[in-house]
Formats: structure tokens, sequence, C-alpha cells
């Protein structure tokens, strides 16, 4: 399995954002529609180094035909905006970053139910590698991309891989030597076998958040099962060679896990 970053290192975390306390506000529930009782982790083997598994809330809604590539695929699933809130409040995952998190688990659900990837690890991920596409002072806009574009060191070998151009430059600005790009950081020969469509806007690329996630999700399940311990660690080490990068993310994303609760 080849590793999305491949220079052997977790980036550094950026500045941690302080998150004020903020108030939930009633939900107003009209005619017949209503909202299911939130769905919390289940926790998977106890040990230190084990993961919960934290399910997202889908709505029952069809979204609009997809054009392009995706034009034949299964209908993308919905997020709740209630669930979106409320955990983004208890989280402090910017909304925009956790639906993508949230739609990439439950498509890669229904593609691969064995699977069993949470939301709380795609986010976990995605905390390290960006903090959720604020790396750096970027944010992410309403169409999901960070601004201004998220690129990692150039991989030449210098304390990382060395690894020689192979877009021409196209994702990563580079000629010379590749990036890891975008909110999930991956580096462009990576993309060109997992990108991924999740937005179902007919393009795969890796800048954009619901693009990125489900590329992820995709790579981290196409090691195996993540019901076990084993098997959950085994996904996450193919994201990135080092078991203090699996533990980093263990811990964010039970932090996650007991956060939603």
């Amino acid at each position: 399995m080849t590793d999305p970053r491949h220079d052997g290192t977790p980036r550094r975390r950026p500045r941690r954002v302080s998150w004020r306390v903020g108030v939930l506000l009633a939900v107003a529930v009209l005619g017949l529609v209503s909202i299911a009782a939130l769905e919390i982790a289940r926790p998977r083997p106890s040990d230190e180094s084990a993961v919960a598994v934290a399910a997202p809330k889908a709505v029952p809604a069809v979204p609009a035909a997809p054009s392009g590539a995706d034009a034949a695929a299964a209908p993308r699933p919905h997020v709740d905006p209630v669930w979106a809130a409320q955990t983004s409040w208890s989280t402090g995952i910017p909304v925009r970053a956790l639906e993508a998190y949230a739609r990439a688990d439950l498509t890669v659900d229904g593609e691969q139910p064995a699977c069993g990837i949470g939301w709380n690890t795609i986010a976990g991920i995605g905390e390290i590698e960006s903090d959720h596409g604020r790396h750096g002072g970027a944010a992410l806009d309403a169409g999901g991309y960070a601004t201004p574009a998220i690129r990692g060191p150039a991989l030449d070998g210098d304390g990382n891989a060395e690894i020689p151009d192979t877009d021409g430059g196209a994702w990563d600005g580079d000629a010379r030597w590749d990036r890891a790009v975008g909110p999930m950081q991956f580096i462009p020969d990576t993309w060109s076998r997992w990108g991924a469509d999740g937005d179902g806007d007919g393009d795969a690329d890796p800048n954009q958040i619901d693009d990125a996630a489900l590329a992820a999700a995709r790579y981290l399940c196409a090691s195996g099962s993540m019901t076990t311990t084993d098997g959950w660690r085994a996904a996450v080490f193919s994201y990135n060679h080092l078991d203090s990068y699996v533990d980093d993310v263990a811990r964010v994303a039970n932090r996650y896990a007991t956060a939603a609760g």
C-alpha cells in the first residue's frame, strides 16, 4: 500500500484554535418532520490504542442527479444538519469539514459495510494533516476549498522522502518535486490512483474537502476491516507509516467520539 504522504513523518499540528463556549438553540420541529435520536459511538476494543467509531446521522433526502463521471453512481447521502451543528459545537470541527467527513463515512458504509470506518477517524486524520483545512491561516470556503491552498514541503529528500515530480506541477505547483496537497495531504501520484469525486461535480480535486475525505476513507478501507484494534491500526498506518502517527489519530478520534457523545 502506498503512503499518501510518502515522507514518513506526520505533519506538525498548526496552532490549536480556542473555541468559545456556545449555547445550543432548541430546534423547532414542524409538521411531520422529525429528527431521530443521535447515534453515538460504539466503542471498539477497550485498550488504549483502540478507537471508538462514531456514527453520523443521515437524512433520507434524494440529492440532485450528479453529472459527469459519477452520473451513474448511487445518490450521495445527506448529513443531518442538526447532527452536524450539534457535533461541530461539541468537537470544534468546522461544519463544512465535519459534513465532508460524515458524508465520506456514510458513502463508504454503503459501498463497503464490512470496513467499519467512522467519521471521527477521518476527522482525526484531517486534524493532524491540516487542522481541518485551517493550516497556515487557511479556511474552507462554502465550496469546500481551502484558501489559500494547502501545500506540504517539497519532498526533496531533505528530512523526508525524495519524490521527484509526478504531475508536472499540476496539483502541487512544483514541477521538480512532489508535495502533499490539500486538507488530507495527498501527494499527486497517490491522488492519481485514489482521487474521488465526493461533492458530485464531476471532478476529483485533492484541494476540495469532500473529494479528499472520500478518497481518504476509501484508501483506509482498502487495508481491510477497521472493526478490530489491529485492523484499525493497520489502516491508519497505511496512511502514514509511523506508529506515533497512528497513536495520535487514535487519541484525536476518541476525543471526537467522546465529545459527540
